[in-house]
């Protein structure tokens, strides 16, 4: 995976923060405090679509259909996608 520099900029407070965090070793330098706040970003943006995938389903109610049904349904869905 390739990488891009970036430069930000933060508040003195901000910057004594990171530097307190990387003294108690929970990371080494600047870059991968800020590459772990952005996986944890993506992890929560991740579980929110989770989250709302999942009240769809529950609010769309109880289906008629059986289990074959629905997974003739899945099989089909995927093929038209060319993910199966």
């Amino acid at each position: 995976m390739g990488t891009t520099r970036k430069t930000i900029t933060v508040t003195e407070q901000q910057d004594q923060w990171i530097k307190a965090q990387i003294e108690r070793g929970n990371f080494t330098n600047d870059s991968e405090y800020i590459r772990d706040l952005i996986r944890r970003d993506q992890d929560s943006a991740k579980f929110q679509s989770l989250k709302e995938a999942i009240q769809e389903g529950l609010d769309s109610g109880v289906s008629d259909r059986t289990v074959s049904q629905i997974m003739e349904g899945v099989e089909t869905r995927l093929r038209t996608n060319g993910r199966l």
